[in-house]
């Protein structure tokens, strides 16, 4: 007698891993649900369709090797009618059934399995279900771990029984009953969500060493030179860097001329690490005149702690973007501002810095209007072009 036979659905999941990554695997319990088609094989004085099936898994996985039991039901349409029997065009049967499968690549978003056991059927015959027979099975199948918890399969699954029978009239009716099962299945397995990873530990501060001046000069003392040479030392031991020389003033005096004195502070520290071995083109100087003191004070006093330069020694900065892709048009956004903010322009410096960049020295021109809007507290055309040789100098 032909029949069907169903394995339930298939077992779990281990991890997921979206985008192809490696998979945190755990042990762990786990439990799942599916269904698809069945064809019985090898049957007797019949034709049977397409059939289906569906059931359940609960399991253990062990990364790796898995054990489960698989609980399922399905019916197979019959092209024979037994009259008084449980077989009315269909038959159907329910299966429990102890499995043994391995994952190949437990680890894996993808992971191939294959897998066998063996348990008891019911199968109809003359009651329904009313047929109790040995069971076993054979299957190989794909699983896509879609969370650590979370999983998809696709099987195929070999299911066979020993011979059902149905008795009529006093006569005995047997038959081979040998299944193919497609099924689709989904997993849940009881595992920990990863951990967030850790935050990245902070970055480390970036060396920085303090000089200080005498009020109103630029002139540096043999312990400021000392501190020069430690922040060169620390320059070249970081490789490729960049130094920041940053000049301050203290409150006394005016505004404007704060300004230039920072600015001549921070160059007389960069020449002195140029002396020092570290390449020009590596120092950016930058004067802050009276804005940013250590110690606020009144206007008009003098305090030695805000006459310094600070000088800090870091990575090594992108290149600063530029809307000026060429010196002529950056050295004409600075003639143009210079111009805006200032009408007098006979025989002074800028003046003539502005005559260099209309006649095509812009490695003369730029620098000397770079400065003169530095002192005057204009802004830069930021961001500006970077001349080789010269670092960007940003607006004070």
């Amino acid at each position: 007698m032909k029949k069907i036979c169903m394995v339930a659905a298939l077992s779990a999941v281990i991890p997921f891993a979206a985008n192809a990554q490696v998979i945190d695997a755990q042990p762990g319990f786990y439990i799942g649900a599916g269904g698809g088609l069945d064809w019985l094989i090898g049957g007797n004085n019949s034709s049977t369709g397409v059939g289906w099936a569906a059931g359940g898994t609960i399991g253990y996985d062990f990364v790796g090797p898995r054990v489960s039991i698989d609980v399922g039901y399905g019916q197979v349409p019959l092209s024979i009618n037994i009259p008084g029997t449980a077989i009315n065009n269909k038959v159907g049967m329910l299966t429990a059934l102890a499995n043994l499968s391995y994952d190949f690549f437990p680890t894996s978003t993808i992971t191939p399995y294959i897998g066998a056991g063996a348990g008891v059927a019911f199968i109809d015959s003359n009651q329904s279900l009313g047929s109790t027979q040995f069971a076993y099975d054979a299957f190989l199948g794909v699983r896509y771990q879609v969370s650590n918890q979370l999983s998809l399969a696709l099987e195929g699954r070999y299911v066979g029984t020993t011979n059902p029978s149905v008795t009529v009239n006093g006569q005995t009716f047997t038959g081979q009953n040998n299944n193919i099962l497609a099924l689709a299945a989904i997993a849940y397995k009881f595992v920990a969500a990863p951990a967030a990873p850790p935050p990245p530990p902070p970055a480390a501060a970036a060396p920085s060493y303090m000089v200080f001046f005498d009020w109103d000069r630029s002139n540096l003392s043999a312990q400021a030179l000392n501190t020069i040479k430690q922040a060169a030392n620390a320059f070249k031991t970081k490789g490729n860097a960049r130094i920041t020389a940053t000049g301050h003033a203290d409150r006394s005096g005016p505004e404007n001329y704060n300004m230039a004195l920072s600015l001549r502070r921070a160059n007389a520290v960069k020449d002195a690490l140029v002396r020092e071995g570290v390449p020009a083109t590596a120092i950016a100087v930058i004067g802050r005149g009276e804005s940013q003191p250590l110690v606020p004070t009144a206007d008009g006093v003098r305090e030695p702690q805000n006459r310094r330069v600070e000088i800090v020694v870091g990575e090594q900065q992108a290149a600063v973007p530029a809307i000026f892709a060429d010196p002529r048009s950056y050295c004409k956004a600075l003639s143009d501002k210079w111009r805006q903010f200032r009408n007098a322009q006979v025989d002074t410096p800028e003046a003539a810095a502005i005559a260099k960049c209309e006649a095509g020295n812009y490695a003369e021109g730029i620098p000397v209007l770079e400065d003169a809007h530095i002192r005057a507290k204009i802004p830069l055309p930021s961001p500006g072009y970077r001349w080789p040789g010269r670092p960007f100098t940003p607006p004070a």
